[in-house]
């Protein structure tokens, strides 16, 4: 009797979860991947890890718990739904791909997007290079417009795909973006230098832009979303997206 009924309470525990993702019904196959992906990640993670489900593969990503605002707001946007076959509208190769406007969710072949966002406010900017998040390959960051505050756009977000620099690369990067007012001051630390001469990533964007989260599974699909063929940077190919809650940590670290 003990068997069945921790058999129904786990059950039940499984349903629950899924019921976080019931913006609509679920395929068979979103069920599935749900299901597969959410073994790989400890029940004691600390956490929330995103499954994003594209037309050329699947990611995951973890959100890092040192940027709660932005943590929070992407969330609440999975959860609801929001991201559901909206496109990755921006795509330039050996930099990052970009997604998260609902104006793509219905835009004709060929027609300017970008622009769109969310009801409600920007959210601040978290910058949180002194806790070592920079912009390394596959980190997962807010998009902006030139605001003075560099607040975040609510909605658009990238993901960095720029694999890793040669020292000779990086020197010459950092010297011609010094040539531009806004990156004049631009310097690297050690520990910076060594993710983008081994990981990538793209340094001039640290303490400009807010990244919350990184890749942690699917840098296969990133980079071949990355390459595909492009018209003014839109993906000529429809690349859309569909996101899941894969896990929620039961308590929050802050």
């Amino acid at each position: 009797m003990k068997k069945i009924i921790l058999a129904v309470l786990l059950l039940t525990l499984g349903l629950n979860s899924i019921a976080q993702n019931s913006f609509r019904k679920l395929t068979r196959s979103e069920k599935e991947s749900i299901k597969s992906y959410r073994k790989q990640i400890s029940k004691k993670d600390i956490s929330y890890h995103i499954l994003i489900i594209t037309d050329l593969g699947d990611m995951v990503v973890k959100l890092y718990n040192e940027t709660p605002l932005h943590r929070d707001n992407f969330v609440a946007k999975v959860k609801s739904g929001f991201y559901d076959s909206l496109l990755f509208h921006r795509v330039i190769n050996n930099f990052m791909i970009q997604g998260g406007d609902p104006t793509t969710k219905y835009a004709a072949t060929g027609q300017p997007v970008g622009s769109g966002s969310a009801p409600g406010d920007r959210i601040p900017a978290e910058f949180r290079t002194d806790k070592g998040i920079y912009h390394k390959r596959g980190a997962l960051a807010a998009a902006r417009d030139n605001n003075p505050e560099k607040a975040s756009s609510n909605c658009q977000f990238y993901i960095v795909q720029r694999p890793a620099w040669r020292d000779s690369q990086l020197d010459s990067a950092i010297i011609q973006r010094r040539l531009t007012p806004e990156f004049e001051n631009l310097t690297l630390n050690e520990e910076q230098r060594k993710i983008y001469t081994t990981v990538g990533g793209t340094p001039h964007l640290d303490g400009g832009y807010t990244v919350y989260g990184e890749l942690e599974i699917g840098f296969d699909v990133l980079d071949k979303i990355a390459a595909t063929k492009t018209n003014k940077s839109r993906p000529e190919t429809d690349i859309r997206m569909r996101m899941f809650v894969l896990h929620e940590p039961k308590k929050l670290k802050r």
